[in-house]
């Protein structure tokens, strides 16, 4: 797509800032975000707001506001003050759910003049974005956006394109102008700010980015597209959270605590397991990541699983899932394309269950 434009323009990504979009209500991840923030989730056993964090500060960008809405606290206590992600953290509240530029509205005061990155919390771009993130610094567009090529464009932002030039984003389409979905990571410099303050909501009652970005457009500002090849989740359903699991877990480095017991066990791929964590009689085809603390006995785990810390397994086969802290599993014939939360409790799971359990849940399968 169009490459970033050269300039004298003394943007670089350490003059950069970013936003982080941590709010919404996750409503299509239900049961989960009842009692938790959707951004929250573990992905191979680490949060997925963890990633846009982690990517933006690989780019070179560590001051970051991190918008926030009703899960503001969980939000606060699991990322802190930015600290040990060699960033810092500014939190802007979002008192609701008005739309991803109303959002980026709140945080004028905070970009000031710098131009700035925005990531969407629940979405994972496997590879980060310092490519993306380099050819805007270096570049004169007013705006950046990232796309992607998907089979079914009509569930996101659609791009229409005039050659290699981004002329128009439509949002959620019924006769989609082309097959490239605007994923969640943008950038911006400053003049975004006073289309936004024009902008009506649209009929969903929010303020649309892809407005921004075609006002940006229509005053005659580039907006520079790119186009990734690399690996897009966004991480709204269950089904989308075992693929991004299976992608990150493709890319596990195998690491045994030394503080690890396995004891009559056999490896088969790779593992990575926690310290503290007890095996006993267990097999393991991988890829595979299991917590601290994690207990498991006469068990068959993998591929594509990730265990949370201080969970336990006794007789339970499980396959393609994500199993979070402090659960409790026994007697499952097996357990297999399932998310269980925080806490809960499964016995007695007959072949082939498919479980979407939320925190604290209980599941009871036949004596």
């Amino acid at each position: 797509m169009v490459r970033a434009r050269k300039t004298t323009r003394a943007y670089t990504a350490k003059s950069m800032r970013g936003i982080i979009l941590a709010g919404g209500k996750g409503s299509r991840l239900r049961p989960f975000t009842y009692s938790g923030a959707k951004q929250l989730v573990p992905i191979a056993n680490i949060p997925v707001l963890h990633f846009p964090v982690r990517h933006l500060v690989a780019a070179g960008i560590t001051e970051i506001a991190m918008v926030v809405g009703d899960t503001r606290s969980q939000v606060r206590e699991a990322m802190g003050d930015g600290s040990a992600f060699g960033a810092r953290f500014t939190y802007i509240d979002q008192d609701a759910p008005l739309g991803i530029a109303h959002a980026i509205g709140l945080c004028q005061e905070f970009v000031g003049d710098q131009p700035f990155a925005v990531y969407l919390g629940d979405n994972v771009l496997h590879h980060g974005i310092e490519g993306f993130v380099a050819a805007f610094s270096n570049g004169a567009a007013a705006a950046g956006v990232v796309l992607k090529e998907v089979n079914d464009p009509t569930a996101f932002g659609v791009a229409c394109m005039e050659g290699e030039r981004l002329v128009n984003v439509v949002e959620k389409p019924a006769d989609p102008p082309s097959n490239l979905a605007v994923t969640g990571v943008y950038a911006f410099g400053p003049a975004v700010f006073s289309v936004i303050a024009a902008q009506s909501p649209s009929a969903r009652g929010e303020l649309e980015v892809a407005d921004s970005i075609n006002g940006l457009i229509a005053a005659g500002h580039h907006v520079m597209a790119t186009v990734t090849t690399d690996d897009w989740i966004d991480t709204g359903k269950m089904d989308d959270i075992l693929a991004a699991n299976r992608i990150v877990l493709s890319g596990l480095d195998p690491e045994v605590s030394p503080q690890a017991l396995l004891d009559g066990c056999s490896v088969i791929g790779a593992l990575t397991v926690g310290p503290g964590a007890v095996l006993q009689d267990c097999r393991i085809s991988g890829p595979v990541a299991l917590g601290a603390g994690v207990r498991l006995a006469n068990c068959t785990i993998g591929p594509n699983v990730a265990i949370g810390d201080d969970c336990a397994l006794d007789h339970v086969t499980v396959q393609n899932a994500i199993v979070m802290e402090r659960a409790r599993l026994s007697h499952c014939a097996s357990v297999v394309d399932s998310m269980i939360g925080r806490d809960a409790v499964v016995c007695g799971a007959p072949a082939g269950a498919r479980l979407m359990l939320g925190d604290h849940s209980r599941f009871e399968g036949p004596a």
